[in-house]
């Protein structure tokens, strides 16, 4: 059984960490190359990394915190924000990321995912949804940190957007963002019976029950967070000995180190 992952994200405006709920009410958090030092040193598996305004305001993305992030850690790292084309991808993987996450760009340009895969390989390619309940029935995509609604179904995006040449999928489900009730584990649940690529869920978590929960009967590959970790009211060390407790594979803080 391949080992399940904890990743912590940190959400980048101008140049510093901030966090909010259900993409409102951002506030001011931290340094983003101290925190990422921090996650890295804790034991963490992986860490993401998103500038939140890159797509919105239309600009490129902070490079040169990606140079200094990558410098400071020592597991995989994952960048995106702004990213548009194949060029994009390029520079951000060149400043030190292992995998670049597309959201905006890839539901207005879907052959992106294929470019960028045929290129650098589908293991650098992570498909970011951002996903909203918009009826009783239905889960909508939207753009640009949650501000545009596409009207496109998310699991039909996330299934097409795997034969499009993604090799990891990342969940967001913004009804839950923040609010630490737990993730959207039907949502995950689905995406993962129907599709054959690693799903990070993201959005909701509150308490260790919560990670159990989604990395098990949602079926996810990874579980992402970030205000539990950013104000330590769960640390790494122990979620991870929390899991292995209730049957989880996981790796050990230890082996990460």
């Amino acid at each position: 059984m391949l080992a399940k992952r904890i990743i912590p994200c940190l959400d980048v405006n101008q140049g510093r960490v901030v966090k909010g709920k259900k993409f409102q009410n951002i506030q001011d958090v931290a340094d983003p190359v101290k925190l990422a030092k921090r996650y890295s040193d804790e034991g963490a598996d992986e860490l993401v990394f998103y500038d939140i305004t890159a797509s919105s305001d239309n600009r490129d993305i902070f490079l040169d915190i990606v140079e200094k992030v990558a410098a400071e850690i020592t597991i995989p790292f994952t960048v995106g924000g702004g990213i548009r084309t194949v060029d994009d991808v390029h520079r951000v993987l060149r400043a030190g990321a292992d995998k670049v996450s597309i959201n905006s760009a890839a539901v207005k340009n879907p052959t992106l995912l294929t470019e960028a895969a045929l290129k650098f390989g589908s293991q650098c390619v992570v498909l970011s949804i951002d996903a909203k309940t918009t009826s009783e029935n239905d889960i909508t995509v939207f753009l640009n940190g949650g501000r545009v609604n596409t009207a496109m179904n998310a699991i039909e995006w996330a299934i097409r957007g795997e034969k499009l040449g993604a090799g990891e999928l990342v969940i967001n489900a913004m009804d839950a963002d923040g609010v630490k009730d737990g993730y959207h584990v039907s949502l995950t649940k689905q995406i993962a019976e129907n599709v054959n690529i690693p799903i990070v869920a993201s959005g909701g978590a509150g308490s260790m029950k919560h990670f159990s929960t989604i990395l098990n009967e949602g079926k996810a590959d990874a579980a992402l967070a970030a205000s539990v970790f950013h104000y330590n009211e769960i640390r790494i060390p122990e979620l991870k000995d929390y899991l292995v407790q209730n049957d989880i594979a996981i790796r050990s803080v230890k082996a990460c180190k």
